[in-house]
């Protein structure tokens, strides 16, 4: 598979950051990002669904620019026209969303595409299309983060990811402080957490109380 610009970051980092404005204490999505590039998170995915796009667009501009400043990689969820025009770094779709080969036509070459995946079949499916870059493993515990989600999948699944899938992902759904350390010991290497970042009073002293827990699982 083809090594794009961006997946670097995602191959190096420990922590996968997402927008959720809904959770973010009255601040910007620009304002929260900033925050958690302030705290050496290398990926940043923009999550939104209560903007109008042009809102959407402003923001994503706005964020774009931040990310390009501090070498971190920028993700747009789901709208690849503004991923698009925003020069994004790539996009993350879902499983209702438009095929992965459909928009990788859209995407071309260099730009990363995530999956979201809740289910073996669902994670071989994007090894054999060739097309996306990384997946969603989740949700791996309840979530509110996300409205009309799928029910828990477990650490099951992630097991099952771990030992037979070749892609590289990103662990979500549910995950806080108080299990995350099982979620490494699991085999993730690239863990999100959104509400328990985006809702802290300070998001670069919560991100370092993450990683002393992360760093506290040993191989």
């Amino acid at each position: 598979m083809k090594t794009r610009p961006g997946m670097s970051n995602f191959l190096a980092t420990d922590l996968y950051g997402l927008t959720a404005s809904e959770f973010s204490r009255g601040r910007s999505n620009p304002e929260t990002a900033a925050l958690m590039i302030e705290a050496g998170i290398k990926v940043i995915q923009y999550r939104e669904k209560e903007l109008t796009l042009r809102q959407m667009y402003l923001e994503c501009l706005e964020i774009r620019k931040l990310t390009r400043k501090a070498g971190a990689t920028f993700i747009v969820n789901d709208h690849i026209d503004i991923a698009l025009l925003v020069g994004a770094d790539g996009v993350h779709i879902g499983q209702d969303d438009l095929p992965p080969e459909q928009v990788r036509k859209l995407l071309g070459d260099r730009m990363l595409l995530g999956l979201s995946t809740h289910s073996p079949e669902q994670a071989q499916a994007a090894v054999q299309c060739s097309v996306v870059d990384y997946i969603g493993v989740g949700p791996i515990f309840f979530t509110q983060t996300k409205k009309h989600v799928c029910a828990p999948v477990g650490l099951e699944y992630l097991d099952y990811v771990v030992q037979n899938i070749s892609l590289p992902f990103v662990a979500i759904g549910g995950i806080k402080t108080n299990n995350i350390t099982e979620v490494k010991k699991h085999g993730a290497h690239t863990i999100a957490l959104v509400s328990e970042i985006v809702g802290a009073v300070d998001i670069p002293k919560k991100v370092n109380e993450i990683r002393e827990l992360l760093n506290s699982v040993r191989p």
